[in-house]
């Protein structure tokens, strides 16, 4: 298979579709996300906006992930720590490998690296207050 840069929307929701698919299963972080999220087409579809909206400057993403984050941190007894964003973030580099090559695919990457160290830090943050 040959394979493209990461161009519109439809490849986005390819990545973001492929990416949960291996969250779901993954017994590190499934749990996680398999209790929280309620409707996995909306939930699919609002990371794709997400996404859309980092990659291309083209959608408005309106939400706020880091309060989700912290919710979820909350609700599994401030259990988040870095071995589940590792976990993540190498899952997300493993899926735009196996599908995506190009700008936009290593952009993808380095944007997620920066939200994972940030979110971290904002978790770990706001359990301190």
């Amino acid at each position: 298979m040959k394979k493209n840069d990461i161009k519109n929307r439809d490849d986005v929701f390819l990545l973001v579709s492929s990416f949960y698919k291996k969250i779901r299963k993954d017994h590190l972080l499934g749990p996680f996300f398999n209790e929280t999220i309620q409707d996995w087409d909306e939930h699919l579809e609002r990371l794709t906006t997400f996404w859309e909206s980092n990659l291309f400057f083209k959608t408005k993403y309106s939400g706020n992930p880091l309060e989700a984050h912290v919710k979820v941190d909350k609700k599994f007894n401030h259990s988040i720590n870095q071995e589940h964003f590792g976990n993540w973030l190498n899952l997300w580099f493993q899926t735009i490998d196996e599908l995506f090559i190009g700008e936009n695919a290593e952009n993808a990457k380095s944007r997620a690296r920066k939200m994972s160290t940030f979110f971290y830090l904002k978790i770990f943050e706001s359990r301190n207050s």
